[in-house]
């Protein structure tokens, strides 16, 4: 039986107490893009997170998970819930993929793919939300080729680097997932 969580280039697993100098450089490449800018963490900080991580119990549909490159075992991202709401069936996601595996379809063609089949076939949820800066035109590429809709854009919502920056939120239903990707239903169990 195929797992679940394994696309034919990646495959999404848990976080283990030796990703930590992975998610410092995840880190330091979203900073490089504008998309995050946070007081330095120490190295212990980011090995004590990382083993808080591998320890934690399930959190029900908020969630982070590492992605793994399937032919070299190399964390090359991280994918994950972040608010969610299961009464009106929505959850909100976020996802990074290192720099230097960028534009490889780690994110397009597994990752994200993953993640909404779980949610939208697993969990019920309805509807999925993203929330992207405007200057981010990569991942809003993504998005678009993954099926997601522009919704409206929060001007000056979020302030970076020195300046108000606009927010676009993004949404698919689970619909229009189905429709879009239908080779990634739920397998059946048996």
């Amino acid at each position: 039986m195929t797992s679940f969580w394994r696309g034919k280039r990646i495959r999404l697993r848990g976080i283990e107490p030796d990703d930590w100098a992975a998610f410092m450089r995840l880190t330091e490449d979203e900073e490089q893009l504008g998309d995050l800018l946070n007081p330095p963490r120490s190295a212990e900080g980011f090995r004590s997170w990382a083993k808080e991580q591998a320890v934690a119990a399930p959190g029900g549909d908020c969630f982070q998970l590492a992605v793994e490159a399937v032919d070299s075992g190399e964390l090359v991202g991280a994918v994950g819930s972040y608010h969610a709401d299961p009464r009106a069936g929505w959850f909100e996601y976020g996802i990074t993929i290192g720099a230097a595996h960028r534009r490889q379809g780690y994110a397009a063609q597994a990752a994200v793919l993953l993640l909404l089949r779980f949610m939208f076939a697993e969990r019920r949820f309805h509807r999925c939300e993203a929330r992207i800066f405007a200057h981010n035109e990569a991942s809003l590429a993504l998005h678009e080729r993954l099926g997601f809709v522009e919704e409206g854009r929060l001007r000056e919502r979020v302030f970076l680097a020195g300046r108000h920056r606009d927010l676009v939120v993004m949404g698919m239903l689970s619909e229009e997932f189905d429709r879009r990707h239908p080779a990634l239903q739920a397998p059946a169990w048996s």
